[in-house]
């Protein structure tokens, strides 16, 4: 069962998704909960509901949200991903989750993808409320990331423009745009300048999710390029840790993510599938991986 829920942050923006609790006619029964929320300027309508559905299935309570300033969720300006504003509101949204009649506070675990994979990374060092998480293709080093994905020429402009930018918007200008993945030619100026980032939020996807936008802040762009959550993956023990890796993905490359693995202490679980960053979320390496997913939540909440 799936109700639409609301929460503010302490900041005063709402955040808007999902609740789904188990179909077994005890809607208000405290249960393990699971916090879910996307990657880089996705919404929840891009497969999070079908991960949330099967973990509901599995008899754990589901909580997916949009991040600020994205989708359904409150924020300005629109477009602008600030990975520890989101991290923090990961926090909020565990905080208002132990508060709801549906939610075991001792029993949280968290669930993040891509960029929200490296959140999860953080949060899950930082508060010690959270009992289990699960990082899937997640982003380890902003910078190394950002080094294998675009060519060191065209870095060298990017940091230029993200000097002027901040000099325009310390003058009063409107913060710079960028586009999230190329339209028309892969030569275009994006953020993710990958085919297959076109191919995921350009095909069939821009029906399944109407709220999403082609558009970030370039800040959102530095911001990215700065952040580091692999650094936090040895001080996330005792906390279990899965780490889902794509073997083919060069979005947040693979053997990026299988070196900061090494560096998780105990208890912790690998499962690498033999497929893109953005296939993880579909097709056969879904059906291997969520049912993976739900037993490591199963396992370490329950």
């Amino acid at each position: 069962m799936r109700e639409d829920i609301e929460f503010t942050t302490e900041d005063g923006v709402t955040l808007r998704g999902w609740h789904y609790a188990p179909d077994d006619g005890a809607p208000d029964t405290r249960r393990p909960l699971v916090v879910m929320a996307h990657g880089f300027s996705a919404v929840k309508e891009m497969h999070l509901d079908d991960f949330a559905e099967h973990f509901a299935a599995g008899g754990l309570g589901v909580l997916v949200y949009d991040h600020r300033n994205l989708g359904a969720s409150d924020g300005e300006p629109r477009g602008e991903i600030d990975p520890w504003q989101q991290v923090r509101d990961y926090r909020t949204a565990i905080t208002w989750a132990q508060g709801q009649p549906w939610c075991d506070p001792d029993r949280i675990g968290i669930w993040g993808s891509s960029y929200s994979g490296g959140h999860v990374l953080v949060v899950g060092a930082l508060d010690r409320r959270v009992r289990c998480v699960v990082a899937q293709v997640p982003l380890v080093s902003g910078l190394a990331n950002a080094r294998r994905l675009i060519r060191s020429d065209v870095f060298a402009g990017l940091r230029q423009a993200f000097d002027a930018d901040r000099a325009a918007r310390y003058a009063g200008g409107d913060p710079a745009t960028i586009q999230v993945a190329w339209e028309d030619e892969p030569t275009e100026d994006c953020a993710l300048p990958t085919q297959d980032t076109h191919d995921f939020f350009l095909g069939p996807m821009l029906e399944r999710a109407p709220t999403w936008r082609n558009e970030v802040t370039l800040r959102s762009v530095e911001m990215f390029v700065e952040y580091e959550p692999g650094a936090y993956i040895a001080d996330l023990a005792p906390t279990p840790l899965m780490v889902v890796v794509a073997a083919r993905d060069h979005l947040t490359v693979a053997d990026l993510t299988l070196e900061y693995y090494e560096r998780a202490r105990e208890p912790k679980e690998l499962l690498v599938l033999p497929v893109g960053h953005f296939d993880a979320y579909v097709g056969e390496a879904f059906a291997r991986s969520a049912p993976a997913q739900l037993d490591w939540f199963r396992r370490h909440l329950t």
